[in-house]
């Protein structure tokens, strides 16, 4: 079985996160969209509330699931018997970083593979980080989630 995961904050999800995610579908089995917990950060959005987000993106998409985890991604992906890891790529200072990230995973656990999928030109400079600074200064960000994400009112 061909299991991948997605590793990221996803705080929030993006339209751009799920276009990448969309678009690795028909490549694999399954797909683990799996939200990073960091004991130093609690992050913008409730976890409990990026959980439900991703499970009402993806809810029409059964090789689509959703994990929380802690530590090292590569462990998780042990855990779960993944040998892909997704990453999508906005820039060259994305892949840059990536790469990397990817070159130590491999490192760590050589049966590991990093897919990159470049991200649609028309996400190239959206972020999570951009959303959360637009809502926090009183922003509407919505066109910038995934239909079914109320950012809102949180």
């Amino acid at each position: 079985m061909k299991i991948a995961v997605f590793p990221g904050s996803f705080d929030p999800i993006t339209v751009g996160h799920e276009s990448i995610i969309k678009r690795a579908v028909p490549m694999f089995d399954k797909i683990i969209v799996a939200i990073g917990k960091n004991a130093d950060k609690s992050g913008y959005y409730p976890l409990e509330k990026r959980v439900e987000w991703i499970k009402t993106v993806f809810k029409d998409f059964a090789t689509v699931e959703v994990a929380e985890y802690s530590g090292l991604t590569i462990d998780f992906c042990k855990q779960v018997n993944a040998k892909y890891l997704l990453r999508g790529l906005r820039t060259s200072a994305d892949f840059e970083f990536e790469r990397k990230v990817g070159q130590v995973n491999k490192q760590l656990y050589p049966e590991i593979e990093t897919i990159f999928l470049l991200s649609l030109p028309e996400h190239t400079s959206l972020s999570s980080s951009i959303i959360r600074e637009i809502e926090s200064n009183g922003g509407d960000a919505t066109q910038f989630v995934p239909k079914g994400v109320n950012i809102k009112n949180l």
